[in-house]
């Protein structure tokens, strides 16, 4: 059973950083992709960035390209997503999801398994 669950969210001032972390559970990091998807109020959810396969391929939404990094740690079967200069428009509930695929999708309904969210509030 694939589990998901997100942390590390936050209230923070334009320009900080924050790390948000995915603890999984039951999953491949080698037949998985784990991607950060975002939704803010009103807004469709959007997916930030992602990271699969044995290679550990990485893909960013032009949005957070040069200033998120996504990565993984088989130890600790953890997905990080490392925010850095964060804006305004960052503000959303962040939310890890699963697909099991070694191919790369950047459309949420493609991802079957989700974690509960984690709230981002970035201020000026």
């Amino acid at each position: 059973q694939v589990q998901l669950a997100e942390s590390g969210g936050g209230s923070v001032q334009a320009g900080d950083s924050l790390r948000l972390s995915c603890a999984t559970s039951g999953l491949s990091f080698n037949n998985f992709y784990v991607a950060w998807f975002r939704q803010a109020p009103g807004m469709e959810r959007e997916i930030v960035g992602a990271i699969g396969g044995s290679e550990e391929t990485t893909y960013y939404d032009d949005s957070v390209k040069g200033r998120f990094t996504i990565s993984r740690d088989s130890a600790r079967r953890t997905v990080d997503l490392q925010m850095n200069n964060l804006k305004l428009d960052d503000t959303a509930v962040y939310y890890c999801a699963a697909r099991q695929s070694r191919r790369l999708s950047i459309t949420s309904p493609m991802y079957g398994y989700w974690g509960q969210g984690t709230q981002v509030t970035v201020s000026s």
